[in-house]
């Protein structure tokens, strides 16, 4: 028995752990990765696999769980996107400005972890992936393909991912981190009839409601810290194996197979012995969004159908992050961070129309954050993100060669949580 016919049978008890996060589908990303998880990483742009940033940055770096010690976190996201698409020219699109609903969204976390001894900890969480959620009260593909597709256009992907996170410290200086990583998903497509004629299977290409894929795969981390100065850290979380989305089988390539790609982080942090009080961290990161055929496959010429092992798909490339990021302790109460992460352009401009669905353009993010320990237990963390309004420009030689689609979306970001320490 595979691992994805196994995955079936979970979805029910799956279905009540994403309950937590539902109406949640969105949050500041790179493509549809979260950028950074939890407060205190978002106050820095993402950044977190070379400095500790609470229960939720075990995410980004299992081998941190030593330097988070006995906490337990709670934090809520509230998440403003704008995306939207327009058209011009005359050809098989309807010309117009279109811009998606649901525009604010609350997103919940938390997680705790817990010193098993001098030299291993065992910490248990939930965070989420999304960004891949539009709804437009127009379908652009009407008249001009000839069916009376149905409104709203439009799509919904959500992703929880739970963790169990086991950290050890192996020497003074080294610190390994291995964490199992069970993801369920969710996701939902409505106004695609237009395009049956593409599709292997028509009667799984749209309007089926709710599909569910659960399934998992494993986070590597390993913290160096030479001296008092420099630490390092890398992180590997691996591809994710999914069953497939079976009610939308006849969309996403391979059957309706919707794997979570995996993506790799190293970094570096420095505290000055002179000025402790400042800590500079920079870390790259590459999403490899390639190995996922339903992700990657090329939907600018339409030579297969829809749902075909070589099917469409959004044609996004691998991503590669850069994270510059600063933290200025300014008392044993308060912590001021800081930071800019910066995206690789992953959607090439012919691929612009089937994006329309997941305008993933925004590659900057800019964010401030602040931490304040209340008393020797509690603490209270927030930040905020701005992404700026980014575009992607282009015509889809298959579909409509004469008109210019122009992809845009911005994005702002408030995170809020409270810690507990023991």
């Amino acid at each position: 028995m595979t691992i994805k016919s196994l995955c079936r049978r979970s979805t029910a008890g799956a279905a009540v752990a994403l309950g937590l996060l539902a109406g949640s589908p969105a949050l500041a990303t790179n493509g549809y990765f979260a950028n950074g998880y939890g407060g205190a990483s978002k106050g820095l742009a993402g950044s977190g696999v070379a400095v500790p940033t609470g229960v939720l940055g075990l995410a980004q770096n299992p081998a941190m769980g030593m330097k988070v010690g006995n906490q337990a976190g709670f934090c809520l996201t509230i998440f403003a996107p704008e995306r939207g698409f327009d058209v011009s020219g005359a050809g098989g699109l309807t010309p117009g400005s279109y811009t998606s609903a649901n525009d604010i969204f609350a997103i919940p976390c938390g997680g705790v972890n817990f010193k098993l001894n001098d030299r291993s900890s065992l910490g248990l969480f939930m965070f989420g992936n999304g960004g891949m959620n539009t709804e437009y009260s127009s379908n652009v593909f009407v008249p001009g393909f000839g069916l009376a597709g149905s409104t709203p256009l439009g799509v919904n992907l959500e992703q929880l991912f739970i963790s169990l996170n086991y950290s050890y410290q192996v020497s003074d200086q080294l610190t390994l981190g291995i964490a199992p990583v069970f993801a369920v998903q969710r996701f939902s497509a409505t106004g695609f009839e237009n395009f049956s004629a593409f599709s292997m299977d028509p009667t799984r290409l749209t309007n089926n409601g709710d599909s569910w894929s659960t399934g998992g795969g494993v986070n590597l981390g390993l913290l160096y810290e030479p001296n008092q100065a420099w630490s390092i850290g890398v992180a590997y979380r691996s591809r994710m194996q999914m069953s497939n989305f079976d009610e939308y089988a006849g969309l996403f390539a391979e059957q309706g197979d919707f794997d979570v790609p995996p993506v790799a982080t190293i970094g570096a942090a420095y505290t000055p012995p002179s000025n402790p009080r400042w800590t500079l961290s920079g870390e790259v990161q590459r999403i490899f969004y390639s190995d996922v055929a339903a992700i990657s496959n090329s939907g600018a010429v339409i030579t297969t159908p829809f749902g075909a092992d070589d099917g469409p798909g959004f044609g996004w490339k691998d991503m590669d992050v850069l994270r510059l990021a600063a933290i200025y302790r300014h008392s044993d109460k308060l912590t001021l961070r800081g930071g800019v992460s910066f995206a690789s352009q992953f959607i090439e401009s012919q691929e612009a129309l089937l994006n329309i669905v997941a305008p993933a353009t925004p590659r900057l993010h800019i964010s401030v954050g602040a931490s304040y320990q209340i008393n020797e237990r509690w603490g209270i963390t927030t930040s905020f993100t701005h992404v700026p309004n980014a575009t992607v420009t282009g015509t889809n030689p298959s579909l409509a060669p004469t008109q210019p689609v122009t992809l845009r979306m911005n994005q702002n970001e408030f995170a809020i949580g409270m810690t507990y320490r023991w």
